[in-house]
């Protein structure tokens, strides 16, 4: 495996030890991100409730939940992320629910800010964005998805290109946006990652 890989999968952490981690930081009166400033704790605030609201109503169909299981080799979804992202909270709890469907799909977390050297191997037009998964198969990579579900990232590129950058407004509706979706997106461009087919994910 890519030695990079294999020293990030080394270092990295559950899902459920990132949630606790992003929790036990907070309540300490920090983020993620070591030394961060303190503007990044009301997001971490706001994204603890946000992954355990999306925790406990994330509902995935019958028909994915069944091509999930039908996944027979194993794969790892190494992520970069931190606590204060909001795209994160938003769709780290989907991957993580499709993650526990299959034993053979193993979901680790990584910190974007402690590991510079991964996330400048997978930037997104040159910037660190996150959320970042790495699909792991055989110990190569197979697949990268991120930061955004792709109807979230026309929303964002189309933005950009009229306006030059993201406004707090826009951001705002984004997270509308997020709401509305349910994590359906998200779920279809996974679908997409392991070259899976399942018909009227949108029920």
């Amino acid at each position: 495996m890519n030695t990079l890989l294999t020293e990030s999968i080394q270092k990295s952490i559950s899902y459920q030890d990132y949630r606790q981690l992003v929790i036990d930081l907070y309540a300490a009166g920090k983020s993620t991100t070591e030394n961060g400033p303190d503007t990044l704790l009301p997001y971490s605030k706001l994204n603890i409730s946000r992954m355990k609201r999306l925790d406990k109503t994330t509902k995935i169909s019958t028909a994915v939940e069944a091509a999930i299981k039908s996944i027979n080799k194993p794969i790892t979804w190494l992520v970069i992320t931190e606590g204060w992202c909001g795209d994160a909270a938003q769709n780290l709890p989907i991957i993580n629910a499709l993650a526990v469907l299959n034993p053979n799909i193993e979901l680790k977390i990584v910190l974007r800010d402690a590991n510079v050297d991964l996330m400048n191997a997978y930037l997104t037009n040159g910037g660190q964005a996150i959320p970042k998964l790495i699909q792991i198969e055989d110990g190569e990579e197979t697949a990268t998805w991120g930061p955004r579900p792709t109807m979230a990232t026309k929303m964002v590129n189309d933005y950009k290109a009229e306006h030059g950058s993201l406004t707090p407004e826009f951001k705002e509706a984004l997270q509308v946006w997020y709401n509305q979706d349910k994590g359906v997106n998200t779920i279809e461009d996974i679908l997409t990652l392991l070259k899976l087919e399942v018909p009227n994910v949108r029920v």
